[in-house]
This record gives C-alpha cells, sequence and structure tokens, in this order.
C-alpha cells in the first residue's frame, strides 16, 4: 500500500518559516518525481513545487519563485518543502503527491498525501 504522510504545518506569523516534510512508503521513492500542492479556503488546488526523481530539476509557481525550496532525501523517502518569508496568502493545506504536475486541469493525478495545514497569520 502506498502512503505519503505530510507534516511539519502549523500556524506562524508573517514573515516566519516552516518546514513540511513527506514521508512515504509502500513504493520506489528514488525513481519518482514528486511535488507539492496547495489549496486555499474557497479556491482551487494550485501545484506550486517539483522536483524530479534524482533532485536535479525543479519547479516552482510565480507565487512561491524565490521563497520556498523543494529538497529530497532519497535515502530517507521524504520530500521537503522549506517555506521562507511566509505571507497570509500561503494559508492553506499542503499535500505532497507522486507526479511532477499532480493536478491537470483541476483533477489529481498520482498518489497524494492527507495534506497539512499551514496557516500564517499575527
Amino acid at each position: 500500500e502506498v502512503q505519503l504522510v505530510e507534516s511539519g504545518g502549523g500556524l506562524v506569523q508573517p514573515g516566519g518559516s516552516l518546514r513540511l516534510s513527506c514521508t512515504t512508503s509502500g513504493l520506489l521513492f528514488s525513481s519518482y518525481d514528486m511535488s507539492w500542492a496547495r489549496q486555499a479556503p474557497g479556491k482551487s488546488l494550485e501545484w506550486i513545487s517539483a522536483i524530479d526523481a534524482g533532485g536535479s530539476n525543479t519547479y516552482y509557481a510565480d507565487s512561491v519563485k524565490g521563497r520556498f525550496t523543494i529538497s529530497r532525501d532519497n535515502a530517507k523517502n521524504t520530500v521537503y518543502l522549506h517555506m521562507n518569508s511566509l505571507k497570509t496568502d500561503d494559508t492553506a493545506v499542503y499535500y505532497c503527491a507522486t507526479r511532477w504536475q499532480p493536478v491537470i486541469d483541476g483533477s489529481t493525478v498520482g498518489f497524494w498525501g492527507q495534506g497539512t495545514q499551514v496557516t500564517v497569520s499575527s
């Protein structure tokens, strides 16, 4: 059974930082591109970052470019999202997924975790 478990979310003040983790099991992690998506209240899913299987190539949406960094540790079957300079607009549930582009035409593809809540508020 494939499982993805996100952790590291919480409440943080604007300008603060968080590191999200997504630990996987039941799959050959090192062969999968991985990604992060988020869903803010009342909004659709947004694909925000991706990293290829080897960790050489990354993608960032304009909304997070320069503030978020994706990384992975294939020995730990884990992908990370380092989030800096957080804004109130970053408040959302954050999901990891086993595809480079996990949201296509509004539909999800690949395996997904259950999500972790990030709230940015003073």
